[in-house]
């Protein structure tokens, strides 16, 4: 039982780090949903004059997969091991952005630059290694804010739905718990990074951030609904992998320390 309950950690805890590390690298290109699918943009107007599509960071397509993994890692191993990951992950990432920057900073060498040279017109390769890498620093800092906020907000919601639903309802402490841990995250990310953090002359009035958050947050919504079935195949998995009496114990032992 507990070298299939390590393995399962270790499990849990690397699909949850490499998705959130990479979710946030890929983060910096930002994609049309609409487009993507071959429909046209939404064009909602939800608050003020703003009117928005579906234009979505890369790192919202493998987010979900950071959602349920929180929420298998708190029904298994409760509000410990969440928080535990969470501030691994968090350093992992700033360890990632600081080897980025000190990259970023190396002089390319000459050759490097020549072989990627596109004929005929001025493309640098530096210059691009830069630009996708090279986050501004309010980006990174509201990203990290919110993916902390974001996290243990989940592992409370969840860990007391749990207390309220026993074994019972996965779908609601899963579900819940994400929606309303992502209804703040998608919101304190962009605050941090382009209000609170910008520079005056580009800050974004807050109306725009309550704007832009609706939009990334209708996604995110819809995305865990969606996911729920997900969620109980994932459950089945492993109460099979550990044994139906083990697997209980673990989630009562996670039911205890809260």
């Amino acid at each position: 039982m507990e070298q299939k309950k390590r393995n399962l950690f270790v499990i849990l805890t690397s699909l949850f780090i490499t998705n959130a590390i990479l979710a946030e690298l890929i983060g910096v290109k930002i994609f049309s949903l609409e487009r993507s699918f071959g429909f046209s943009p939404a064009n909602l107007n939800i608050i003020g004059d703003h009117i928005l599509d579906f234009n979505l960071t890369a790192g919202v397509m493998i987010w979900p997969v950071v959602f349920i993994t929180t929420d298998i890692i708190n029904e298994y191993f409760g509000t410990k091991g969440v928080k535990r990951i969470t501030t691994i992950t968090i350093i992992l990432i700033a360890y990632c952005f600081l080897i980025i920057s000190l990259t970023i900073w190396l002089t390319p060498a000459d050759f490097w630059l020549d072989v990627n040279k596109v004929e005929g017109s001025t493309f640098n390769i530096n210059y691009a290694f830069s630009r996708i890498f090279g986050q501004g620093i309010g980006i990174i800092v509201g990203s990290l804010v919110a993916f902390l906020i974001g996290q243990l907000l989940d592992a409370l919601v969840f860990a007391k739905l749990k207390r309220l639903t026993g074994h019972k309802m996965i779908w609601l402490r899963a579900t819940g718990s994400t929606l309303i841990s992502q209804f703040v995250d998608s919101f304190v990310v962009l605050y941090v990074a382009f209000y609170l953090m910008s520079p005056e002359t580009f800050r974004w009035p807050l109306d725009q951030v309550a704007a832009v958050g609706s939009i990334n947050y209708i996604y995110k919504f819809a995305v865990a609904i969606s996911l729920t079935p997900l969620v109980y195949l994932c459950h089945f998995l492993i109460d099979k992998y550990l044994g139906k009496e083990n697997a209980k114990k673990l989630k009562d032992e996670a039911i205890a320390q809260g």
